[in-house]
């Protein structure tokens, strides 16, 4: 393995132009000394194009195109990209200068590994919602049926030899979210993957647009992901019975339906609940709480305020 090989970081941009000094100035003062930064301007209105074009430094490709949703934008950048090794980091969020020098290291201390993640902490949310997180080392035990269930790495917390990535089929561009969760399942399920037990990306909550404003949608587009994942890789049915698998999916589902039930995000609740519902899913207590989703959601949310007084 090269000393150095290069790094391929790749950024989507659509209307970033208010993070992107602070996302580029992430990457560029990165430790690793061989990156190249592909940022792909996404059809974006704001003046983020002209920022990029404002940039002189050789490490920076722009890639300009129209609007097609941040899947094929990171597979066109993808597509393009000449480094062994692939870093995806959104315009929005940051990295540690140390990043991708510690992710590296783990591919140098242990050469089968072909994905390296790392923990982070989510900046601005409200007090108490923010620590720090290192996700659990999922090559010590169960390791399928724990990415399978809830895959707990964000896409800017992880390092990945190029040659997965492509064999995996990059992003699945039918999803809108959980499009990293389903190709990280692609890639763990076959390969060494390696924690590395250091908080060194950083999620950026703020007023803009982001996917994790709507857990409804998270949480079924995460539940698709995993019907997906099936369908191209049966194999895991055949290492687990069909309640495990049912346990792992729909279960799952049902436990961020109850999530935003007990948050009082009713309407993100019954979303969630009447797909878990359609599966048959659940206990006969667990019926109890979805069975009022049926009502309409001024009768269902009347009923749960009279249960809160």
């Amino acid at each position: 393995m090269d000393r150095h090989p290069l790094v391929s970081v790749i950024m989507p941009c659509f209307n970033g132009a208010k993070f992107l000094h602070r996302g580029i100035e992430s990457v560029f003062m990165q430790t690793y000394p061989h990156i190249e930064l592909i940022v792909v301007n996404d059809g974006s209105t704001d003046n983020s194009l002209g920022l990029l074009n404002s940039i002189q430094d050789s490490r920076l490709v722009i890639i300009n195109q129209q609007n097609t949703g941040v899947c094929k934008a990171r597979n066109n950048a993808i597509a393009l990209s000449k480094g062994q090794f692939i870093a995806f980091l959104d315009v929005d969020d940051t990295w540690e200068p140390e990043c991708i020098s510690h992710l590296y290291q783990a591919f140098i201390k242990h050469p089968k590994t072909i994905l390296a993640y790392c923990g982070w902490q989510n900046i601005g949310l409200p007090e108490g919602q923010g620590k720090p997180f290192i996700p659990p080392d999922y090559e010590q035990s169960n390791k399928i049926e724990s990415i399978f269930e809830n895959c707990c790495w964000p896409i800017h917390a992880t390092l990945t030899r190029q040659w997965a990535i492509n064999d995996a089929g990059g992003f699945d561009e039918t999803l809108q979210t959980s499009e990293d969760f389903l190709l990280w399942l692609k890639i763990a399920s076959q390969y060494r993957i390696f924690l590395v037990p250091e908080v060194l990306a950083y999620y950026h909550f703020h007023d803009g647009i982001q996917a994790t404003q709507n857990p409804a949608k998270t949480a079924i587009n995460h539940w698709i992901a995993q019907k997906i994942f099936l369908k191209s890789d049966p194999t895991l049915q055949n290492k687990l019975n069909s309640i495990e698998i049912a346990r792992l999916m729909h279960g799952e589902l049902l436990r961020r339906g109850y999530d935003c039930y007990w948050k009082r995000d009713l309407k993100s609740a019954r979303t969630i609940f009447k797909a878990v519902m359609k599966t048959g899913y659940g206990s006969l207590q667990d019926w109890k709480y979805m069975l009022p989703c049926l009502l309409p959601y001024f009768l269902h949310s009347m009923l749960i305020k009279l249960m809160d007084q």
